[in-house]
């Protein structure tokens, strides 16, 4: 019997290879649309999907593969069925090579209203590939172009191993769910208070977890755009670790609040300990010396992220601070060959860092189970002045500034700034009052006067006692959500001391 194989695929990587690699080793091959007519081009000898289940595609292409022929030479069970599949004069396709419409690209970056992008969703593909898989004894599924090498290996053998068979099954059960949950979830973007789906698919194994005896493990969420850490190149350096991702992660998240404006930023242990924006005239050594200068100390062995490119004084400036990990949309090339220097940093480049990012759900698991909520972002709102003083357009522009930052620390979050620049961070205590003395105190001992700085909380002040610091520091102006049942008493503690205060309405939690 003749040894079938349909193909049928989006991304086209590879496939005329694979196509030729197969007819060599005894298959011919089925194929539709774009992809027959690519094979075509290339001399691939093929049969087309019509003149094999002698049905012409119908309704603008979206019955195509849709046929008996079609899916009972998939699923027969070459034992069992064996009788009726001679009886019916099926044809076993032994070999589903498919990957889906994509989705995420066509419909979601191009934010089509719903009646459009219900066209990019492939119907045809997924039931191929799902038959396959549930077929996995007798039928190859094929749903990764990283595949095809170790298809055409086997390939010439004759021979495919049950344990390959069921790895590509796993890997198309994985995929499509989390199609299917991207596409659900473009459904509910718009219906408030309807269920999140959650679908999450294999990236790749990591070395370890937060400690060396964890396994862990880096998926792809189902609604990821084209923004995120499974679309990033590595150009230098060891394995992304646990810990790695989840400060790239904070620190990615702290440098795309500022879009509009040159910003590096320094993280260690999910807290930026300096963050610096450009002043006129700054280059980004100059944003680069002010994010240090926030945290010399703590730097070492953090996290660096830029939304500029790093060329080669930045790069020099850098390399003479040990950094686990540094992220930038690119890199020159004599930045490239500064770094080289440095095996074991990791050089990251993800181009998308210049922009604003789209909201994401966000997780976090907990023993048994995994909460799901909208990503907090930091809007523009207008703000309540509830002071005597009113802000100046420097102290604005500082609190401002200071406001986004203590969003990404953890809470109870204090940051204080000046001239866009983190002075002091206070992150992660049990009281607001303490991570504000801890931050005045750690700035006092490193003799870093904060008179005429700004003060940002993530939460209301629940008593007096934070602005009275605030006050005794010399600081010019305070930012937070407002809320509490004691405004009155910061209100009044501010109008005593000619602080000037603003409350957002907002605040941002970050636990």
């Amino acid at each position: 019997m003749k040894k079938y194989a349909l193909i049928s695929v989006t991304d086209k990587t590879g496939i005329v290879d694979l196509a030729k690699g197969l007819i060599q080793n005894g298959f011919t091959i089925i194929s539709t649309g774009g992809t027959s007519r690519l094979l075509r081009e290339h001399e691939v000898p093929i049969t087309d999907i019509a003149d094999f289940t002698g049905f012409s595609e119908i309704l603008d292409g979206r019955v195509k593969t849709l046929h008996p022929k079609v899916h009972s030479g998939i699923l027969f069970d070459r034992q069992k069925h064996a009788l009726e599949a001679a009886t019916l004069k099926t044809e076993p396709i032994d070999l589903v090579v498919v990957n889906l419409y994509d989705f995420a690209k066509e419909a979601k970056l191009k934010k089509l209203g719903l009646e459009e992008a219900i066209e990019f969703i492939d119907v045809g593909g997924p039931t191929m590939l799902r038959g396959a898989a549930k077929n996995w004894q007798y039928v190859l599924p094929v749903i990764d172009p990283l595949d095809y090498a170790d298809v055409l290996n086997f390939a010439t053998t004759g021979y495919f191993p049950a344990e390959f068979r069921k790895k590509l099954a796993r890997k198309v059960f994985a995929t499509t769910s989390q199609y299917d949950a991207m596409i659900a979830h473009y459904f509910l973007a718009s219906e408030p208070g309807g269920q999140l789906p959650v679908s999450l698919t294999l990236s790749s194994p990591l070395r370890y977890g937060e400690n060396p005896k964890q396994k862990a493990a880096l998926y792809k969420t189902s609604w990821a755009h084209q923004d995120g850490f499974c679309e990033i190149e590595i150009l230098q350096g060891k394995e992304l670790s646990y810990n790695n991702y989840l400060d790239l992660d904070a620190a990615v998240g702290l440098i795309r609040e500022f879009a509009d404006e040159m910003a590096l930023t320094i993280v260690k242990h999910n807290n930026p300990c300096g963050t610096a924006i450009n002043s006129p005239g700054d280059t980004l050594v100059d944003v680069y010396r002010k994010a240090l200068s926030g945290d010399p100390r703590s730097a070492f062995g953090g996290i660096v992220a830029t939304n500029t490119e790093i060329s080669e004084d930045v790069a020099s400036e850098m390399s003479s601070l040990f950094l686990e990990c540094i992220i930038a949309p690119s890199y020159s090339e004599d930045a490239k060959r500064i770094f080289s220097q440095k095996k074991n940093l990791r050089l990251i480049s993800a181009p998308w860092l210049k922009t604003k990012p789209e909201p994401e759900l966000t997780l976090k698991s907990i023993r048994g189970a995994v909460l799901v909520q909208d990503q907090d972002v930091v809007s523009e709102v207008t703000w309540l002045i509830p002071t005597i003083e009113k802000p100046t357009s420097e102290q604005t522009r500082d609190l401002k500034f200071a406001w986004k930052v203590s969003a990404h620390v953890k809470s109870n979050a204090i940051v204080f700034a000046k001239n866009g620049v983190t002075l002091t961070v206070g992150a992660g205590q049990m009281s607001r009052i303490d991570s504000a003395t801890f931050a005045a105190e750690k700035a006092l001992a490193e003799d870093k006067p904060l008179r005429g700085s700004v003060m940002a909380s993530d939460a209301f002040f629940p008593f007096r006692d934070t602005v009275d610091l605030a006050a005794k520091f010399g600081i010019s102006a305070i930012i937070q959500p407002g809320g509490s049942m004691r405004d009155q008493e910061s209100i009044d503690a501010c109008n005593e001391t000619k602080i000037a205060m603003a409350f957002t309405g907002e605040r941002h939690f970050k636990h």
